[in-house]
């Protein structure tokens, strides 16, 4: 994720922010709460919607942080104080990333009710609580390698990250129900709309309510920084950018006084504003691809210096190769580059 500038945002809140294990009231029935994150993104922010369901009043929540006792002592602190003496009656989740899923079995658990969220990225949490591929290990080193990356010490730290989405999300619930895309969710008066989004995680949901104007953007639509776009070893060919693009002009298309609830950063107002900037920055990001690739083939791993001007650890690094590969991918498969193997089975890309 890239810091891209956000003065045209206007933030309601100021740099007000709830305490840890409260809910600070957005709107009638909307709460927000922060969960800390043991990584320089250091939080996710989570909802709690008033709710009566099958005639019983509560909460549902919006997604719930990482597996590990931090979070879970953070969660017990919110039941005891942010709840008003209610019961969480559903967990929605956005999309299958350990920050958005992580406590979702833990929670459905402990209330005794359902995890709600879009069939594909279900069925890829599954597939990411029981496997390493897409997500470190083996699989994911030789596919950096095969970008370029070939500091040794870094390989074998992605080698050995085989249970890197496991470590945060052990366990899944074993049953759910879909959300799709244009669905309408009452909640307490009032009507939430289910917004598919593509190019961060599967199959996205964000959350809309016209009545109150909100948005619950999930990872879709960020403050200050670019939400991640990654190609990843399991769709080595993939080419998620323009679909990431595609949607975000979606979502411009809600009123431009919605509130947006992002899931990292403050709630902000100002849609076309950021839209705008994301794509501008894409757009630039994009034309210094091209032209270094115009210079010379380059593989991904070469790219980090162009699209990322900070020094990156580990855990920044497989993001940014994900991100330069999804750069390269956009401009390779629309024609604007072309890419071959060389000597070493590098895929590199230079001028069409």
């Amino acid at each position: 994720m890239t810091a891209v500038p956000d003065q045209a945002l206007r933030y309601p809140l100021g740099d007000t922010l709830p305490a840890p294990g409260q809910a600070l009231e957005l709107a009638p029935g909307v709460r927000w709460v922060r969960m800390a994150l043991p990584f320089a993104l250091d939080h996710v922010n989570v909802w709690l919607l008033r709710e009566r369901l099958d005639g019983v009043d509560g909460w549902s929540v919006v997604d719930t942080g990482i597996a590990n006792d931090a979070t879970r002592a953070a969660w017990e602190r919110v039941f005891a104080e942010a709840l008003d003496g209610l019961p969480l009656l559903r967990v929605i989740v956005t999309h299958m990333h350990p920050d958005h899923i992580g406590l979702a079995h833990w929670l459905t658990e402990r209330w005794n009710c359902r995890l709600w969220i879009s069939a594909t990225d279900y069925h890829a949490a599954c597939h990411g609580s029981r496997s390493t591929t897409g997500h470190g290990g083996a699989a994911a080193a030789a596919f950096f390698r095969s970008h370029g990356l070939a500091d040794a010490q870094a390989l074998a730290k992605v080698r050995e990250r085989g249970n890197y989405y496991a470590s945060m999300v052990p366990q899944v619930p074993s049953q759910y129900r879909r959300l799709l895309d244009g669905m309408r969710l009452p909640v307490s008066g009032h009507e939430w709309e289910c917004i598919v989004g593509y190019g961060h995680a599967p199959e996205h949901i964000s959350l809309h309510c016209p009545t109150l104007r909100v948005l619950i953007s999930g990872d879709m639509l960020l403050p200050r920084i670019s939400t991640n776009v990654s190609v990843l070893d399991l769709e080595p060919e993939a080419n998620p950018l323009p679909l990431y693009l595609a949607s975000l002009e979606r979502l411009a298309q809600l009123p431009p006084d919605t509130l947006v609830l992002p899931s990292h950063g403050k709630p902000f107002v100002g849609i076309p504003q950021r839209v705008a900037q994301l794509r501008q920055h894409h757009d630039a990001r994009l034309q210094e691809v091209l032209q270094a690739c115009a210079r010379e083939p380059l593989h991904a791993a070469a790219l980090l210096p162009v699209l990322f001007r900070r020094p990156l650890d580990m855990h920044q690094t497989t993001f940014a190769m994900g991100e330069a590969i999804a750069h390269l991918h956009a401009l390779w498969l629309s024609g604007q580059l072309r890419r071959h193997a060389d000597a070493d089975g590098v895929w590199r890309f230079g001028k069409a």
